[in-house]
């Protein structure tokens, strides 16, 4: 069954950034955890993100359009050739699905050297990797509740698609979570 594409809703300030009681630090030990609520949190509040990433590049594009353009099309053009390398080498494929946080900052720093060669850093270190790294602290630190949960295994099992979904795919973050829920399913299925 092939699922349709869907925009997340945009969530509401109050479960966007409640009060301190929902944040807590990652547990740096287990990394598979943080990565799982990284993860869902950059599913469930991809719409929020979006717009806090939308309303950061209007206003440094506002103050540089031309060096933000370019600033995208680099870092778009990098991330591009970078799944494309993941998807026809074993080797970058291996090292995308095991080390995600690496393979963005590899693509980061790759395109902050091709910035640095036409002048633009400021605008990517404003424009691209400040909501990056906005994004990343509040999907870190947001603890998940119950209807995080639910809509990530809605998605997980395919029912249906997000642009974030597709972004994670892209990163082979999505197939392990998959695999998961389907041994869960057989799991359960296999007892009856």
């Amino acid at each position: 069954m092939m699922a349709r594409m869907e925009l997340a809703p945009l969530r509401p300030w109050d479960d966007f950034f409640p009060g301190a009681d929902r944040f807590a630090k990652p547990d740096f030990a287990d990394l598979a955890k943080w990565n799982n609520r990284v993860i869902s949190n950059l599913l469930y509040y991809q719409t929020n993100y979006f717009a806090v990433a939308v309303v950061v590049f209007l206003v440094v594009g506002f103050l540089n359009p031309l060096g933000m353009f370019l600033g995208g099309a680099v870092v778009s053009l990098v991330f591009m050739v970078s799944v494309w390398a993941g998807e026809n080498k074993n080797f970058i494929k291996n090292f995308k699905k095991k080390n995600p946080t690496l393979f963005v900052i590899a693509v980061m720093g790759t395109s902050y050297f091709l910035l640095s060669l036409c002048g633009g850093v400021m605008v990517f270190i404003f424009g691209i990797t400040f909501p990056l790294l906005l994004i990343l602290v509040h999907a870190s630190l947001r603890l998940r509740n119950m209807k995080n949960r639910l809509e990530n295994k809605i998605e997980g099992v395919g029912m249906k698609k997000s642009p974030m979904g597709i972004i994670l795919d892209l990163l082979d973050q999505q197939e392990e979570k998959i695999n998961k829920i389907q041994d869960f399913l057989e799991s359960k299925l296999n007892k009856e």
